[in-house]
Formats: C-alpha cells, sequence, structure tokens
C-alpha cells in the first residue's frame, strides 16, 4: 500500500517537475521582463499623475538654484 502511494507521488512531482521545466524554457526564449511591460500604463491619467507628483517631489529635494544632471 505505502509503494502504491509513494509511486502516485513520483508520478505526481513528475508532472509538475515537466511543468516547471516548460515554464522556464518558455520565459527564458521570451522577451526581458522590461520590455513585456513596455507600455502597459500608456494614456493611464493614474500613472501620469504619480510621475508627476515623484517629479514634483525629486524637485523639491533638490538644493535652491541647483538643476538636474544630464544623462
Amino acid at each position: 500500500m505505502a509503494d502504491m502511494n509513494l509511486e502516485k507521488r513520483l508520478t505526481e512531482l513528475e508532472k509538475e517537475l515537466a511543468s516547471l521545466r516548460q515554464k522556464v524554457e518558455t520565459m527564458s526564449s521570451s522577451k526581458p521582463w522590461w520590455e513585456r511591460i513596455a507600455g502597459t500604463f500608456q494614456n493611464d491619467p493614474i500613472y501620469e499623475r504619480a510621475m508627476k507628483l515623484g517629479r514634483k517631489y525629486r524637485r523639491a529635494q533638490r538644493p535652491n538654484g541647483s538643476q538636474p544632471r544630464n544623462r
């Protein structure tokens, strides 16, 4: 009885391993994560507002009169 249960568990683990291997192969051959999400927030007013608030915060952290560095 214990052998049957162990064999069943082993079969399930082998299926799960095959599934995970397939996912890893698919992910490694696909685009990098940043290319997959590029454009996700396009024309999103909430995202635009967050970016505006972030810029405002960063400007407020600069000493008076200093300009941002060119990149």
